[in-house]
């Protein structure tokens, strides 16, 4: 059990330049976890209400983008995407295609900072514009107005099955709340009534009811990101076109089926796969692939009546449920940790021993896969970096072979009435396209809704897919993209991004950030490590909890080949991570500071030990461990990168940001991070703190925002690594 102990000291210094003269006051506490004393010097810096912490913050992050402006060169690659986004015209996401043919996307124009809803009524349709966020009035303005006064972002649109009718959620801010509004496509007729306290494109999404009257969504009772309360208790309701939103008919949730023992950390989501299914999923939502999943007639849900029967639990190890009449299809994990396809009945529902449709592969793991009139289309990749294309169909397996060799795709359909199924496919060297494919004649047409723009001044970037043996022999696949005539003198700058969490493979996509870092002499390296999904279940099992270090010594065992094969040498590698790929960074720093020349981590949770108290705590200790927990608390520690900086070390220059809206990951991890860093480190590489606060968790912003973000982490990287463009004539490095 944790005991605390309270404060112990107080200092504070007073502000000078906005970094070594300026440490973080420190209030320290002690805390005891089964006999091990933990000091804590910087908790006090968890309070984002104190007035000495709100200074502080500020502080650190007006000194860090003095720093930057300094650096030459500095709006390279803000300048470069501009320049390639007008060389385009414009790009198209989000597309939703519905059985009728009726297609939405969303799609941003050159010098446009957001995205708009647009439509067609097929592909070679005329198209039109259905709506500009920029005139979205926002229902609950902070300062009571009912003005647009804040730059909104869609992040997700759901058309209803008939394709008459659009949800749209919009968000602000970064902040992972939306709120929902109804769109008649005919006339752009918009609904009087707003959802709010929602959050659709991370949990759920909108799921329409068979006569398109309504949709199920998630709601969050709490709307203030800095209660303990915030994420809990969410609940699904159902939305009656016409209804007062606030009236709000709750179906699936803690409070309305206490019998169903839901946890107050996870969201109850809604799925619903086919307008005429006889019955709705409800699953649970946490942080891990296999979750607690429901099934409930119907008509019973729309009744009002509360009898969910258990479908399968966390041990049956299902994923990716897609349900057609009576019938389950499935991925299953159990026993199979590459994945096997199968199905299995309502009726009579076995998810232990199913009926397989496709057996489990060696060297290939099951990725996604879509139900068509003609069979099962599904994906596979090796080492999460070879994509592979097949159709069962009649009991057989049948190899697909792709227009070019992907490192990715994506696969879309209409549905299990129609043939239609499009590919899109993708690499580190190639952009996304979208093809439509042909069974009969065993053809890919391509269909693009945005043009295909060619990018000679990469013509000589390559991409080199290898494996790298780990400090314990395991063979861990690592991603190379750089320009065919680099040489192999110790001296080329290496960007390593890498995540290894939550069983999410980071596969091979089409950035022209990279492309740029390796056409200015660079390389860019991606180490597939532990805790990650590319070499299936056992690889994420792997790299989780007490095994967690496996994550990170991965990454260096692929750093020290990089040398070892005079790529590339010690001072001449940056590592940039994100999120949990904080923990993969954070500790491959604090345990070899030797090895690194910069390091820049993005919300990054730094703090694991403290976990409970972060924004998803409730549900990622499923992924880092319990600190409730004796054994599991030492996993804890072990990954905790705010707790391995030692006194007296010298590290290497750090850019560590956070948005000051974020939900998932609190700044205040990246905070107590730099203000101990600053109060430890003894060498002279700047170790800048920079916070947004217009931000979250990375998500919802303008574009120019995205790029600028971007530009200013690129640049830090290649001033620490010593590149001549962006070296300061003042060199603050020294």
């Amino acid at each position: 059990m944790k005991i605390k102990i309270f404060v112990i000291s107080f200092f504070s210094i007073v502000l000078i330049n906005g970094q070594k003269y300026n440490l973080a006051p420190s209030k320290s506490f002690a805390d005891e976890y089964f006999g091990t004393k933990i000091i804590d010097d910087y908790r006090n810096l968890e309070n984002l209400q104190d007035e000495q912490t709100i200074f502080w913050m500020k502080s650190q992050s007006d000194y860090t983008s003095s720093l930057l402006a300094k650096i030459p060169n500095r709006n390279y690659y803000l300048d470069k995407r501009l320049e390639f986004d007008k060389r385009q015209g414009y790009s198209i996401s989000d597309l939703r295609i519905t059985g009728n043919d009726k297609y939405f996307y969303l799609k941003r124009n050159a010098g446009e900072k957001t995205a708009k809803l647009y439509y067609k009524e097929s592909f070679l349709g005329e198209e039109k514009l259905l709506y500009d966020p920029s005139s979205f009035i926002s229902s609950f303005n902070e300062d009571g107005t009912k003005e647009a006064t804040h730059e909104f972002i869609i992040n997700l649109i759901s058309p209803s099955w008939d394709g008459n009718r659009i949800a749209i959620s919009l968000s602000e801010k970064g902040k992972e709340l939306s709120e929902i509004i109804i769109l008649e496509v005919k006339n752009k007729y918009i609904y009087p009534e707003v959802i709010n306290q929602s959050n659709p494109s991370n949990i759920g999404g909108i799921r329409w009811l068979e006569d398109n009257s309504g949709f199920f969504y998630v709601y969050y009772p709490v709307t203030d990101t800095k209660s303990q309360l915030f994420n809990k208790n969410t609940q699904s309701v159902l939305y009656k076109i016409g209804n007062n939103p606030n009236n709000r008919k709750v179906v699936f949730s803690n409070m309305n089926n206490p019998d169903l023992k839901i946890d107050k950390e996870v969201f109850p989501s809604i799925l619903a796969f086919n307008p005429d299914d006889a019955y709705y999923i409800g699953i649970l939502v946490d942080s891990e692939d296999f979750r607690r999943t429901f099934i409930i007639n119907k008509k019973d849900l729309l009744a009002g009546k509360k009898n969910w029967k258990k479908l399968y639990d966390k041990d049956s190890k299902v994923h990716n449920i897609k349900l057609i009449g009576e019938e389950i299809t499935f991925l299953s994990g159990y026993n199979s940790s590459n994945y096997k396809l199968c199905k299995t009945s309502v009726k009579k529902p076995n998810f232990i021993n199913p009926q397989i449709l496709v057996g489990e592969k060696k060297d290939e793991v099951f990725n996604s896969y879509t139900i068509t009139k003609d069979g099962i289309y599904f994906t596979t990749t090796k080492n999460g970096v070879e994509a592979k294309l097949y159709l069962y169909k009649n009991g057989k397996e049948i190899p697909i072979k792709l227009p070019y060799v992907s490192g990715d795709i994506v696969l879309s359909s209409k549905g299990k009435d129609f043939s239609d199924i499009w590919v899109s496919c993708s690499g580190w060297a190639n952009d996304e396209q979208r093809f439509k494919y042909n069974l009969k004649t065993n053809d890919f047409t391509l269909e693009n809704l945005a043009p295909v723009i060619e990018y000679p001044e990469f013509k000589d970037i390559v991409v080199e897919e290898t494996t790298v043996r780990s400090y314990d022999g395991v063979e861990v696949p690592l991603s190379l993209i750089y320009n065919k005539n680099i040489k192999r003198d110790g001296t080329v700058p290496v960007l390593m991004n890498g995540y290894g969490a939550f069983a999410e493979s980071y596969s091979p996509y089409f950035s022209i950030s990279y492309l740029l870092w390796a056409n200015q002499g660079g390389m860019i390296a991606v180490p597939h490590v532990r805790g990650g999904g590319e070499k299936g279940d056992q690889w994420h099992i792997d790299g989780q909890k007490m095994k967690k270090p496996n994550s990170w010594k991965d990454l260096i065992a692929c750093a020290e080949y990089l040398i070892k094969n005079k790529y590339t040498s010690s001072q001449k590698i940056a590592l940039l991570g994100a999120s949990a790929g904080g923990i993969l960074m954070g500790r491959a720093v604090t345990e070899r500071p030797d090895l690194f020349g910069a390091v820049i981590i993005e919300s990054g949770v730094l703090n694991t030990i403290r976990v409970e108290q972060n924004g998803t705590g409730g549900t990622t200790v499923k992924e880092y461990g319990d600190p409730k927990d004796s054994v599991e608390f030492k996993g804890l520690l072990e990954m905790d990168a705010y707790y391995h900086i030692t006194n007296g070390q010298k590290y290497p220059a750090m850019l560590i940001t956070a948005g000051i809206n974020d939900p998932r990951v609190k700044p205040w991890m990246s905070t107590k991070f730099v203000a101990k860093l600053l109060a430890n480190d003894i060498s002279s590489n700047p170790k800048l703190l920079k916070i947004d606060y217009e931000g979250g968790h990375g998500k919802d912003i303008s574009i120019v925002k995205r790029y600028a973000g971007i530009g200013d982490i690129f640049a830090f990287a290649l001033w620490q690594l010593g590149h001549p463009d962006y070296q300061p004539k003042e060199n603050p490095k020294k």
